[in-house]
């Protein structure tokens, strides 16, 4: 296959990319190893949408962040998935107020609107469950939340609607230069493209490296994630942050888009690129520091725990350059990575369009529309949905109310795994854990994609549910 442009990793990145290129007159593909989009760094992440802020003015990274954040609103109103607007509290202890103070100032230099440090009264008016030894709090009214593995497939539905091709289990096994052309093998064939852009999130330093580039070595680093109980509400009404650390921006109070808390994350450096697993010694620590914020917070309110690993690098930015010509690498994407993730495919575009002609497309296709979400419409709206289509009215998972037709429609839309299905719809994601529901979901997956149910699998190859 013969492309003006082929992309290398389906996450935010890469996603955000194939989204902005397919804007253009351009033959455009994606690939990504995995099964589905967004199963390596964007998953387990925590969707907070920064103003940016937080990061040292002089950065790129945070000057893509503050853009990043302006560009999601219109790019979630064209797109149609979640992007809650609800601002963010840096939280200061007796003592702490000056840190603030130079957190405020790095924020004005970035002309970030609305900044304001708060007082010990205006916080028990607004936030009443925050600890009363917090003193005061740095306000940032434009950080929002959105769902990763909601906002990666509606970037990918819009690439393809405008011709992106877009090539899951298709695994980098090496690259080399031919003729002015890229010409990358994967474990399923062999494509050849003009420009490639390595946006392979934990592995860019690998995929750099065979096609002979040397950029900054990738450290994992681990953050333990815990979600609370839906019921239990949202305890805050803002994106909750202690004043941050070199590594780390401490341990967070998080209002999700779908209206759970989430608690998190740790940080702690490791090797392994795989090792997605939590601990015990990780919870213990996540809820100590929670509840320094958040007193009220119990054991008993957690229902699941998640890992998710972030591509550092000592240089402590990212590395977005044209290392050699034609091959863009996209190295240390941690966060703010989610934040920037529109303004990083602007900011390639605008990296190329010197010897790259970028010609828009006349049917140019800016809208998408998801999948409807049972869950939040209206008793009229839902009666309306189920006179049209009997199966809206055929519930599949009763902690998240989603509907038979719902879990379909995520299948034509391309997931072909439980957690493609769950990432899409929120099958599984409740306190049951898919008890009630997963058996229902193969059923329809085995007949959807007419695979037995010893092909049906939880994330990919390897990941079977039955065994014979």
């Amino acid at each position: 296959m013969t492309l003006d442009f082929l992309i290398i990793g389906g996450g935010i990145a890469g996603t955000s990319i194939a989204h902005e290129l397919a804007k253009y007159d351009l033959t455009v593909a994606l690939l990504e190893k995995e099964a589905e989009l967004s199963f390596g760094v964007s998953k387990a992440n925590s969707g907070i949408v920064h103003t940016g802020f937080q990061s040292d003015y002089r950065q790129l990274k945070t000057r893509l962040a503050v853009r990043g954040n302006e560009l999601y609103r219109q790019v979630a109103k064209l797109l149609d998935f979640p992007f809650v607007p609800l601002g963010e509290l840096v939280v200061a202890f007796p003592g702490e107020r000056q840190a603030l103070e130079q957190i405020r100032e790095n924020g004005e230099k970035l002309r970030i609107p609305g900044l304001e440090i708060v007082n010990r009264d205006w916080l028990h008016d607004q936030e009443p469950n925050l600890s009363s030894e917090v003193e005061c709090a740095l306000l940032g009214p434009t950080a929002a939340v959105i769902n990763p593995y909601e906002t990666i497939p509606a970037l990918a539905e819009n690439a393809m609607a405008n011709g992106v091709r877009i090539l899951c289990e298709n695994e980098v096994t090496s690259i080399r230069n031919e003729n002015k052309r890229w010409q990358v093998t994967t474990s399923k064939g062999t494509y050849r493209a003009t420009v490639v852009i390595n946006a392979a999130g934990l592995y860019a330093d690998q995929i750099a490296r065979m096609g002979g580039m040397d950029v900054p070595a990738i450290t994992p680093w681990k953050g333990e994630e815990y979600l609370l109980d839906k019921h239990r509400g949202r305890l805050t009404g803002r994106v909750i942050f202690p004043l941050p650390q070199k590594t780390t921006k401490g341990t967070l109070i998080i209002p999700t888009a779908d209206g759970n808390t989430m608690i998190g994350p740790t940080a702690e450096e490791i090797h392994d690129r795989e090792d997605f697993s939590t601990s015990r010694k990780g919870k213990e620590a996540v809820l100590a520091s929670a509840r320094r914020l958040i007193p009220s917070l119990r054991d008993e309110d957690i229902i699941a725990s998640f890992a998710g690993l972030r591509p550092t690098t000592t240089e402590g930015d990212f590395h977005i350059r044209e290392d050699l010509e034609g091959f863009v690498n996209l190295v240390g994407i941690q966060s703010p990575g989610l934040t920037a993730g529109p303004a990083i495919a602007e900011y390639v575009v605008k990296m190329l369009s010197d010897r790259v002609t970028f010609e828009p497309k006349r049917d140019y296709v800016a809208k998408r529309t998801a999948i409807p979400r049972f869950r939040e419409l209206s008793h009229g709206e839902r009666n309306e949905l189920i006179r049209e289509d009997p199966e809206y009215g055929e519930v599949v998972c009763r902690c998240e109310l989603v509907t038979k037709r719902e879990v379909k429609e995520a299948i034509r839309r391309g997931a072909r795994t439980l957690d493609g299905i769950k990432f899409r719809t929120r099958c599984q994601m409740g306190r049951c854990h898919g008890s009630f529901c997963t058996m229902k979901i193969m059923t329809i997956m085995a007949q959807e994609l007419g695979i037995p149910y010893e092909a049906v699998t939880k994330r990919g190859k390897g990941s079977e549910l039955v065994k014979t």
